[in-house]
């Protein structure tokens, strides 16, 4: 469970990260412009997400690309981010265990 967590709060932190990188942009050129998540995805590895998509249109079906997964991928990264890593950290907390006597 602490490994859930500490990849939670990683990606939580991401995600910040990439929100203070979007209000700096803001500031310096006046004009809210989120990061997308797919923006994101390919500054990072542009080859995984092509690769990502001839899977999904190859092996999956094709049509769940453009309408789903350019969906997803237009989401502000810094939401999804946050989203994400947060429900990560939630879900592998530590429970509380009661006791019945």
């Amino acid at each position: 469970m602490i490994v859930g967590r500490l990849i939670g709060c990683l990606i939580f932190l991401a995600g910040l990260a990439v929100l203070v990188r979007d209000v700096l942009v803001w500031l310096d050129t006046g004009r809210w412009v989120p990061l997308e998540l797919g923006q994101w995805w390919y500054d990072i590895d542009n080859a995984s997400l092509n690769l990502t998509r001839a899977a999904i249109e190859r092996y999956l079906f094709a049509a769940l690309w453009d309408p789903v997964c350019t969906s997803i991928l237009s989401c502000w990264a810094f939401a999804a981010l946050v989203v994400i890593g947060g429900g990560l950290y939630w879900l592998c907390r530590e429970r509380v265990r009661r006791r019945f006597a």
